[in-house]
C-alpha cells in the first residue's frame, strides 16, 4: 500500500473531529494536521491526541497533508477546498460541496485543471447500495421523504435545505435517470435567521414525483422514505433500520449488519482514498454529483422564496 497518506481536516468542530478520527483509524492513513484559524485551541485538542499538529496558517498546513478534508462551516467550503487544490491535494468535502453552483464550478474546475479526486460527504448512498436499492431494475414513480432533527447549534449558517433535505435530494438523483422540471415549495424560518423549516415537491421529465419534508425544530428526530414503483413500494425506517418492501426485487434486510453501514463516514472516506490512490475508480460520491445535488437544492430555496 506504500507510505500512509497523510490526511489533514479543515475545521475542528464536531464534523471535524469525526474526520480527523477517521484518517486517524483508516487503513493506509494517518491524520497529520487539523487546521482552524478560528479556533486554534480546539484544533491542538482534536490532532495532538491522535497524532497530528495542530496548524493557524493555511500553507503550513497544507504542506504536512497529503490529502483534505474540509469540514469547515459550508459558507466557507470554497476557500480551503480551492487552496487545497492549487496546491495539489486532493479534497473531501462535507456536504453541500458549496452554497452556489458558481462556487462548485470553481472546485470542479481547479481540480480538472491539476486532474485531482474530489469527493462529496453524501454517505447516505453507502445505505441504499447496502441494502440493493439501486439494482432495483424500475424506475421509481413517487418518492416521500421526511428528515428531522432536534434544534442544533450546527449548520446554522445554510437553510435546512442545504442542511438536512440535500442527503435526500441527492438520493432522489441518484436513484432515478430523470431531470428535474418543476420545484414548488413551501417553508417557515423559526430561529436561525433562515428557512428551519421546508417541504418541496419535484417534479421530473417522466411523470417521477419526489416529496421532501426537512425540519430542525422538530420534538424528535425522524428519518423514513417511501418508494412507490410500478411493482410495488419500499418504506423505509432508517433510525430503526427497518423496512417494508412489496416490488417483487429482492432487497437486503440484514443491510444495517453491513460493515460499510455501521460507519457510512469511514466507509466514505476509504472510498475517497482508495480512489486517490488509483484502488477504485472513483470515490462514492463525485464532485459533480454533489453539484446537481447542490442545484436542486437551491431551486427548492428559490421555490420557498417565491412561495404564497
Amino acid at each position: 500500500m506504500g507510505e500512509p497518506l497523510k490526511g489533514g481536516v479543515i475545521g475542528a468542530g464536531v464534523f471535524g473531529g469525526h474526520h480527523a478520527r477517521k484518517y486517524a483509524g483508516a487503513p493506509g492513513a494517518a491524520l497529520s494536521a487539523v487546521l482552524d484559524t478560528h479556533h486554534p485551541d480546539r484544533a491542538a485538542l482534536l490532532a495532538v491526541p491522535l497524532g497530528g499538529r495542530a496548524f493557524h496558517k493555511l500553507d503550513e498546513f497544507l504542506e504536512a497533508c497529503d490529502v483534505v478534508t474540509v469540514a469547515s462551516p459550508a459558507s466557507v467550503h470554497i476557500e480551503g477546498a480551492l487552496a487545497a487544490l492549487e496546491a495539489g491535494k486532493p479534497v473531501y468535502i462535507e456536504k453541500p460541496i458549496a452554497i452556489s453552483l458558481a462556487d462548485a464550478d470553481r472546485i470542479m474546475a481547479a481540480a480538472a485543471k491539476k486532474n485531482l479526486v474530489v469527493a462529496c460527504g453524501h454517505q447516505e448512498r453507502v445505505v441504499f447500495q447496502a441494502m440493493g436499492l439501486f439494482d432495483i431494475p424500475e424506475q421509481p414513480l413517487r418518492l416521500e421523504a421526511v428528515r428531522h432533527g432536534a434544534p442544533s447549534e450546527r449548520s446554522l449558517d445554510v437553510s435546512v435545505v442545504l442542511d438536512l433535505m440535500i442527503h435526500d435530494l441527492d438520493l432522489a438523483l441518484s436513484l432515478s435517470t430523470a431531470e428535474p422540471l418543476a420545484v414548488e415549495g413551501e417553508g417557515a424560518v423559526d430561529y436561525s435567521g433562515g428557512w428551519d423549516r421546508a417541504r418541496a415537491e419535484v417534479t421530473f421529465d417522466d411523470g417521477f414525483t419526489a416529496i421532501f419534508d426537512a425540519s430542525r425544530m422538530a420534538p424528535e428526530r425522524k428519518r423514513t422514505m417511501k418508494l412507490v414503483y410500478p411493482s410495488g413500494e419500499v418504506e423505509i425506517d432508517f433510525i430503526s433500520r427497518a423496512f417494508r418492501n412489496t416490488t417483487g426485487f429482492r432487497l437486503n434486510r440484514d443491510y444495517a449488519d453491513a460493515p460499510g453501514v455501521q460507519d457510512t463516514l469511514a466507509t466514505s472516506v476509504e472510498g475517497f482514498l482508495a480512489a486517490v490512490r488509483g484502488e477504485a475508480p472513483r470515490p462514492i460520491v463525485t464532485a459533480p454529483e454533489a453539484t446537481r445535488a447542490l442545484d436542486l437544492a437551491l431551486a427548492v430555496e428559490r421555490a420557498l422564496e417565491d412561495q404564497g
